[in-house]
């Protein structure tokens, strides 16, 4: 089955992966707008990852500090260069492109780069959601090695990495980031595009594109829980942001510490409080203190007046707010794979809390 987005389409597919992002992943609108100035009048296929079997997949996408985009921009460049020196190095074709995160503007990253090289885009992903650690790929989960890989940054500096675990690979993305201008281009080496997709997360850019048709779909009348319904999820507070904290992580992951946070928001209908703690993205919401849903969940907070997702980095004091629970993505709910994205592996003295599953 394929799915072909159109120009008209971005809208909903921008709010989908925003929704995907669960609070993090980055600003998709800018990647939005660059997606919408490349198809122009033209379309773009989503392959169904089951309907490939042949050619070398190689996932792409962005990583480091996509706030600061906007202040070193893109040379257009970095996907091209990134694919090309994987490939050189690993003497295998790149056929089609996957995308490492579907939350956030990595959703839309990778089908950016997928019309600008010409090649087709499977609809699979290393996270289903957005998540802030290489070693929380799925590949790394399932034991898959995440190299060799290649780095490519906006001042036309490129990095193959091979031979180093994830946890080392996290550690070295991180420093070579921070010495290049903040952020980089990953690829990760071709590989047969059964295998790619065996341990990925399939079907998540069709899932974004469903949330976003979803949520242009609500009108101005529509209550808290018909918003959760529409959605697919559970509403968990209506009301007025009554604190926000931020202060330094602690470390917990190969990559040191992430700035953590916490909101609490105050449900006028019940006067409950909603704590959500947060780190990159919303990770954790509890209600008068009791924890009710957990990552690899979605915790979303919408703007009460217009149902935009906002992000943790953007939310204030003051704001009026839906807080929603949405499924995360079904791969990580087998076996042990939950351990890597439950709140343990973020820090936080929790065992996971899910959502019933449809």
């Amino acid at each position: 089955m394929t799915t072909v987005i159109r120009e008209h389409d971005l809208e909903a597919l921008v709010v989908g992966v925003t929704l995907l992002g669960s609070g993090g992943g980055g600003d998709s609108r800018a990647f939005g707008r660059i997606l919408g100035r490349r198809l122009g009048s033209g379309e773009l296929e989503l392959l169904d990852a089951s309907a490939v079997a042949d050619g070398y997949l190689s996932p792409v996408g962005v990583v480091g500090a996509t706030s600061v985009l906007a202040e070193k921009l893109p040379s257009g460049r970095e996907f091209s260069t990134a694919v090309h020196a994987v490939s050189r190095w690993t003497g295998h074709p790149v056929g089609g492109l996957m995308s490492v995160e579907a939350g956030g503007l990595n959703g839309l990253s990778a089908l950016v780069a997928a019309v600008d090289l010409g090649l087709p885009f499977v609809d699979a992903d290393l996270m289903g959601r957005a998540m802030p650690r290489l070693d929380q790929f799925s590949w790394a989960v399932a034991g898959r090695s995440l190299t060799p890989c290649a780095l490519s940054e906006p001042g036309g500096q490129i990095v193959v990495v091979d031979n180093i675990d994830p946890a080392g690979l996290e550690r070295a993305v991180r420093s070579f980031v921070v010495h290049t201008g903040g952020w980089a281009v990953l690829a990760l080496a071709p590989t047969p595009a059964a295998d790619a997709t065996a341990d990925a997360v399939t079907g998540s850019l069709v899932r974004a594109l469903e949330l976003g048709r979803a949520h242009a779909g609500l009108t101005a009348s529509a209550g808290p829980t018909d918003v959760a319904d529409a959605l697919g999820g559970r509403l968990l507070g209506d009301g007025r942001v009554d604190e926000v904290a931020r202060y330094g992580g602690r470390p917990h992951g190969p990559g040191g510490a992430f700035g953590r946070g916490t909101v609490c928001v105050v449900d006028e209908p019940s006067r409950a409080v909603v704590r959500i703690e947060t780190e990159n993205e919303y990770l954790l919401a509890m209600v008068d203190g009791e924890p009710v849903v957990t990552t690899p969940e979605l915790v979303c907070v919408l703007d009460r007046r217009t149902l935009k997702p906002i992000a943790v980095d953007a939310l204030r004091t003051g704001d009026e707010v839906l807080v929603l629970a949405l499924p995360g993505p079904d791969w990580w709910r087998h076996g042990a794979r939950l351990s890597h994205v439950g709140p343990r592996a973020f820090g936080l003295t929790c065992d996971p809390l899910l959502l019933e599953a449809s």
